[in-house]
């Protein structure tokens, strides 16, 4: 599991740099062996962190496009 998105900022990854990324690592491990997500929940962002919830939905649309670029899922 590959945590590329960061939840801790309201910073957007593009589904070209997920990709890269992912393409990156699948020359140490197997591409069928690789799964993007967060790098960890969003709860945290209740306490603090600069993130808004348009922000988290655009987050995981990224990853959802990214993943159906990658896999065909």
């Amino acid at each position: 599991m590959l945590g590329l998105v960061t939840t801790k900022t309201g910073r957007r990854e593009t589904v070209d740099e997920l990709e890269a990324r992912v393409r990156q690592a699948a020359a140490f491990v197997p591409l069928e062996r690789l799964a993007i997500s967060p790098q960890c929940g969003f709860a945290t962002s209740v306490i603090g962190n600069a993130i808004t919830v348009e922000d988290e939905r655009y987050k995981l649309r990224t990853l959802a496009e990214a993943a159906d670029r990658i896999w065909g899922a």
